[in-house]
């Protein structure tokens, strides 16, 4: 028996307890060395390994940690899936999934129980439709279906929202609710399967559907996420094809951030989730309310800009006519001050003045010379002059006052405005001719009346005709 103990473990004593207290007595394993030899055994001969089945039994315990059972028809084998290897699949494990399993084997010491120790997991069978998956995106790119320069904006505020899902899923329902906060927009849901053999048909079946619907103006096709089995539908060529060729932008919100499928890559604008692919079609009515507000209160400093730079022209335009008003003013009245200095000047009583001092300066002469023989004529001679300087001189100053007058009257002339400024007005007869005689005018003839600011219309009620003008103007 120790003998054949010994030549199993290759004719090395084994590192077991010796029994007995002899030399050559058999050698016993403790439990544990055993179970970390089997356990050492099985992971040098079974490091990488790759393992299909159906799962059964499947308990995930309150560390995170899954357990259960892969079969086939003829044997199973447990299997230990560790947190953090459970929380990077993309899909849901559950009892009869066919699961492809990597790992090592391996034996757990506290149960002496054989296992599989899981480092990756997929669906069995999804490597085959990956590979195909990859040649139908090459191939579409190749044709430009995945070319940024293709997309198409978005509408900033649509008429009519499109939405290809299921009407029972959670994804319709996250639409809803976000439009209805941001701001409530017409929605048309073509309902479609999501998952399943059927599911691209119908997908495809409903937005044909949306196209021929008038005022659609953008499209949302999508689901919540699954695992990537779930969302295969959403892999389909003629569905990438219709996408592509839709007549108004699409959006694609199929699964969660980290699942990107053909219909995400061929769609003008890709969503991580269906409530972000309807914060992407919504316009914020909050934010364009205060977007108008801040516009108005712009148009409004502008608006009050423009009133005071008008008020500034009309200011300015208001000086340069009051300038221009004095002008036309200050023009007569250096004339009138001209023609008083002229009219001074020749004054009859600077005439006068001259002839006294003439007169006094042949008076001296004469008083000087004094000739007796000459005094009677010169005393005649003088008196002549002074009968003539008498009759004379009155009719010099009529004729100076005459002057006078008619040189007011032209000032007075050549000043309407001051005239009309004292309170008079001119009045013009039908004919729109200034009345200067009342024999112009009968009875019952309207005249237009211009005062110094405005115009009236009057009618004549009677006439009194008066002597000549230029005679009452003449001073006593």
């Amino acid at each position: 028996m120790a003998q054949r103990q010994y030549n199993l473990f290759n004719g090395r004593s084994p590192p077991g307890r010796r029994g007995g207290g002899g030399d050559d007595g058999p050698h016993v394993f403790t439990v544990s060395r055993l179970v970390r030899a089997a356990h050492s055994a099985l992971e040098q001969q079974f490091s990488r390994i790759l393992v299909e089945g159906e799962i059964s039994n499947l308990r995930i315990v309150g560390s995170g940690h899954a357990y259960f059972t892969l079969k086939d028809d003829a044997a199973s084998l447990p299997v230990a899936l560790w947190r953090s290897t459970l929380s990077r699949l993309r899909f849901r494990l559950h009892d009869g999934l066919a699961l492809r399993v990597g790992g090592r084997l391996g034996i757990y010491p506290a149960q002496g129980k054989f296992q599989l120790y899981a480092e990756h997991a997929e669906p069995a069978g999804l490597g085959s439709l990956m590979q195909q998956l990859e040649r139908l995106k090459a191939a579409l790119y190749a044709e430009g279906l995945f070319d940024p320069a293709r997309k198409r904006p978005l509408p900033v505020w649509p008429r009519r929202i499109g939405v290809v899902t299921s009407a029972t899923g959670a994804a319709i329902h996250d639409i809803l609710k976000v439009t209805r906060r941001r701001c409530p927009s017409k929605i048309l849901l073509a309902p479609a399967l999501v998952q399943g053999e059927q599911a691209p048909r119908t997908l495809l079946r409903a937005l044909t559907r949306l196209q021929a619907m008038p005022e659609i103006d953008v499209i949302i096709i999508g689901r919540g996420g699954g695992a990537a089995e779930d969302l295969w539908a959403f892999n389909d060529e003629a569905l990438a094809r219709a996408i592509a060729a839709c007549p108004v932008p699409v959006v694609s919100a199929v699964g969660h951030e980290v699942d990107v499928t053909i219909c995400d890559l061929v769609a003008d604008v890709r969503a991580a989730t269906p409530s972000h692919a309807a914060e992407l079609v919504t316009p914020e009515l909050a934010g364009f309310r205060e977007q108008l507000d801040a516009r108005a209160h712009r148009i409004a400093l502008a608006l009050r800009r423009q009133l005071i730079d008008e008020r500034a022209r009309v200011e300015l335009a208001n000086q340069r006519l009051a300038r221009a008003g004095q002008r036309l003013v200050d023009l007569p009245r250096r004339r009138l001050a001209a023609l008083q200095g002229a009219l001074e000047r020749h004054h009859p009583r600077r005439s006068l003045a001259r002839d006294r001092k003439r007169l006094e300066a042949l008076r001296a002469r004469l008083i000087e010379q004094h000739p007796r023989h000459r005094l009677a004529a010169a005393r005649a001679q003088l008196e002549q002059h002074q009968h003539a300087l008498t009759r004379v001189g009155p009719q010099l100053a009529a004729t100076a006052r005459a002057r006078l007058g008619r040189a007011a009257s032209a000032l007075q002339a050549l000043s309407p405005l001051a005239v009309l400024e004292r309170g008079y007005a001119v009045a013009q007869g039908p004919r729109g001719r200034a009345v200067v005689d009342a024999d112009q005018l009968a009875v019952g003839d309207e005249l237009a009346l211009r005062f110094h600011r405005g115009r009236a219309t009057a009618q004549v009620v009677s006439l009194e005709r008066e002597d000549d003008p230029a005679k009452l103007s003449q001073e006593p």
